[in-house]
């Protein structure tokens, strides 16, 4: 009865309440089923899949959206396929063997220290970006690999140890791609917004922030997983040194083909997934069958993804998203004289922001252009404003529908959305030390200071 009231009671008390001015009543209505979609999600009363159809059906019982044809955009969006040639990928990966050679690799290299084996795990997410830059390819390639080394050592699911490492490749595997500009959607949507950021620039502004943030996230994750740092692992797999076998050949040559094409950016994202994805199911040529391809890939994520993408093209098409954006802007211009409160009050505003939105597209397309009017109507720096609200909001998963890397790992089972919540709120003060630290020092020292010369 409880959790009924806890997931449903916002929801009713959204669609009960007057519509404030400036919200249009489709506006309020979507934010009831944002509202809805969040406890769900967040309390795991459903199946996260059936939770993404519940988000559909709402918008339509709601009347937040014209009709179903509005509320599948989502289903549209070549974001949900690029999700199943990365998930298409990472299972191939893990049944050509090629999973566990690698993993037997990082095993042999920690020596069956815990610590070793973490320290590998934060090590690839910098090196991997350079060949990888999407966070959700290296995530459904290392969960792969990680889980088979977890197995492989004899440790139990949802031990400390393995929570560990689920949560790092859940919540600060992204961070490593968003310093660079071609690291994702996250970078790319920004620049855009902000405006004239050369590849160059972007990441000498990102550079040191983010790393920052990647250090203290994983310092964060191990002191609240430290029990599982304190033994060594129960098994030590021994060395297996056989050449690769032709079906790791082949997943490698294919998984390379698809890094360079993104590498290139000569092609929309989507594509090279969905070619590696033909050519892995490909007869003779690929790894999998169908079958191993329906039993093997969680279906749930598409759902989910595809779902919040209708979502947030809600919430920014009835206006509700620029409402919600707005109030921060009634709220800053008294500020004008202290720069900082105005800066804590955009970090302020962009948690409550992105928790509402469940994509961080639909996030960035909301708070940065407002965040850059507040700079502009307070004399801050636009563009500092502009970085402020996109660490903010990249920096912090609530639950997992907020990104495609976060599903892939939440599937394994290791996590509950309860403890991503709960780390997603530690990171929000992560963020905001690191950008009121860390972030405001150092652009000024580079040139882009929080303060604009009168």
């Amino acid at each position: 009865m409880a959790r009924a009231l806890v997931v449903t009671g916002p929801c009713a008390l959204i669609l009960a309440l007057a519509s404030p001015e400036g919200l249009p009543p489709e506006g309020q209505r979507v934010l009831a089923v944002a509202a809805l979609a969040v406890g769900l999600w967040g309390t795991e009363t459903l199946p996260a899949g059936v939770t993404g159809v519940v988000v559909v059906i709402a918008l339509v019982v709601f009347r937040a959206v014209p009709g179903m044809r509005e509320a599948l955009v989502g289903f549209a969006d070549p974001v949900a396929y690029f999700l199943i040639g990365v998930l298409t990928i990472g299972l191939a990966v893990s049944h050509s063997g090629l999973a566990e050679r690698v993993a037997r690799a990082f095993l042999r290299g920690s020596r069956g220290r815990p610590r070793a084996l973490y320290v590998q795990l934060l090590a690839t997410f910098p090196l991997l970006t350079l060949l990888l830059p999407s966070a959700t390819t290296r995530t459904g390639i290392l969960v792969h690999v990680y889980d088979q080394a977890l197995e492989l050592s004899g440790v139990a699911p949802g031990a400390p140890i393995a929570r560990a490492i689920m949560m790092a490749l859940n919540s600060i595997n992204r961070l490593a791609s968003t310093v660079l500009l071609t690291g994702g959607i996250t970078p790319i949507v920004a620049a855009g917004l902000i405006g004239g950021i050369s590849w160059t620039r972007w990441f000498t502004l990102m550079s040191v922030p983010y790393g920052v943030l990647l250090l203290a996230g994983a310092l964060l994750i191990y002191v609240r997983y430290r029990r599982g740092f304190g033994a060594d692992l129960p098994v030590r797999p021994a060395p297996s040194w056989e050449p690769l076998s032709a079906s790791e050949w082949r997943t490698v040559i294919i998984t390379a083909g698809a890094a360079l094409l993104w590498l290139t950016d000569a092609l929309p994202p989507a594509l090279p997934a969905m070619l590696a994805w033909a050519c892995l199911l490909a007869p003779g040529l690929g790894v999998l069958s169908w079958s191993d391809f329906e039993r093997g890939v969680g279906w749930a994520n598409f759902f989910v993804i595809a779902s919040s993408l209708s979502l947030a093209h809600a919430l920014v098409h009835t206006g509700a998203s620029g409402w919600l954006a707005g109030l921060i802007v009634q709220a800053t211009p008294s500020a004008g004289q202290r720069p900082l409160l105005v800066v804590v009050i955009l970090l302020a505003g962009a948690a409550v922001v992105r928790l509402i939105i469940p994509n961080i597209t639909g996030f960035l397309a909301t708070t940065i252009p407002v965040a850059m009017s507040v700079g502009s109507v307070t004399g801050l720096n636009p563009i500092v404003c502009g970085l402020v609200v996109t660490i903010a909001g990249d920096a912090v998963l609530y639950y997992p529908a907020q990104s495609a890397s976060s599903l892939v790992v939440y599937q394994r089972g290791h996590l509950s959305a309860p403890e991503i919540f709960r780390f997603g709120v530690w990171m929000t003060v992560l963020a905001a030390l690191v950008v009121l630290l860390v972030a405001l020092p150092y652009w000024s020292a580079i040139g882009e200071p929080l303060r604009r010369a009168p």
